[in-house]
């Protein structure tokens, strides 16, 4: 049994079961026509419009909106409050001059499109507050909660681009066919009016076009916000290893540091370790002997720890630019018009430009 909800012009709305058989041989459909799928299409059989929404599955008929299977919580509530309003012509729907199937279709439309938008409206203001907390560079490690947070939603923004790029190729679909947007126009082919004006110069096929490409600007627009989010997750995550990099570069070179230093101390330590020995010499009878050789691994010490410092210094700090042949900075004479090379190129990565060189 089929649990359907169905919509007339003036927005009544009635609720019924019937089975899959006398259901499509009522609305003159194949069985197939019916079928459950959740992937996004929309055709058009034996003037009647399938649209199929994931889990919304609608039949759209010149005289009525057929909702199949709606048990589903945010759908129910749209169905309710909204959808019976919006087909009677008190809601924001840009289509009440035209014939049903427009409102029904719009409809339909808009509240995809608003769901989309919604999801993108939740997961913006957790992925920024979830990377703001990640990119201060203060931080000396990463939280492994906000790591977690921010793959979900990025997982979450994965999924949502996915569906706006289903949405936008199912409309880029009809818009390229203009049998099909011929078709979509039910009233053009059961009602003699609609079909009067038609041919009078009001082209109702043109409109469905027009229908159809606001919505699929509105995708366009929905997956570069997402596509900019997730610009901004990627940037953010070099930015994260930078600063992971850097820290883990301190800490690296202090170790050097003090390993040096540790070295240093026991290089000149044995000379402790040879008077400490209890092994009698003429020396310990002089009480000058302790401090000089104390002074003497002190400053050996030191000296050599400032060596191997600066030699630490030396091979792992940046080297500065190259320095600028003279040659460049003057200008041929007698060239008018030639552009002068500027000398201050160390804030430039051999930066000459391509209308520089030319010139030169």
């Amino acid at each position: 049994l089929f649990l359907q909800m169905k919509f007339d012009k003036e927005g009544n709305t009635t609720y019924f079961e019937k089975k899959k058989t006398e259901l499509y041989q009522e609305l003159g459909l194949q069985a197939r026509d019916l079928r459950f799928q959740h992937v996004m299409s929309i055709a058009t059989r034996s003037n009647r419009i399938i649209m199929r929404m994931e889990f919304l599955k609608a039949v759209i008929t010149p005289e009525f909106l057929l909702i199949l299977d709606y048990r589903n919580l945010s759908l129910e509530h749209w169905l309710l409050n909204e959808l019976a309003s919006q087909l009677a012509g008190e809601g924001q729907l840009v289509t009440y001059s035209l014939p049903f199937e427009f409102r029904a279709i719009e409809a339909i439309l808009q509240y995809w499109i608003s769901k989309l938008q919604g999801r993108l409206n939740t997961l913006q203001p957790q992925i920024l507050e979830t990377l703001e907390a990640l990119v201060d560079p203060k931080l000396l490690s990463v939280d492994r909660s906000k790591l977690h947070i921010l793959l979900q939603n990025g997982k979450s923004l994965s999924e949502l681009e996915t569906d706006v790029k289903v949405f936008k190729e199912t409309i880029l679909e009809i818009l390229d066919e203009e049998e099909v947007i011929e078709e979509l126009c039910l009233s053009k082919w059961t009602d003699p009016q609609v079909f009067e004006e038609s041919t009078s110069g009001i082209d109702h096929a043109e409109e469905m076009e027009l229908l159809l490409e606001n919505y699929y600007r509105q995708a366009e627009d929905l997956l570069n916000e997402a596509r900019e989010l997730r610009v901004l997750i990627d940037d953010s995550e070099s930015i994260i290893f930078i600063n992971l990099d850097s820290h883990r570069n301190v800490m690296m070179r202090l170790n050097l540091q003090l390993t040096m230093g540790t070295f240093s101390v026991s290089l000149f330590g044995l000379i402790g370790v040879a008077f400490g020995m209890n092994l009698e010499s003429s020396l310990e009878e002089d009480p000058r002997i302790f401090w000089l050789m104390t002074g003497i691994m002190f400053l050996g010490s030191g000296l050599i720890w400032r060596r191997l410092l600066s030699f630490l210094g030396r091979h792992l700090d940046p080297p500065l630019p190259p320095q600028v042949p003279a040659v460049l900075k003057k200008s041929h004479p007698g060239a008018a018009g030639r552009v002068e090379i500027k000398t201050n190129l160390k804030g430039e990565t051999f930066g000459l430009s391509r209308s520089t060189l030319p010139n030169q």
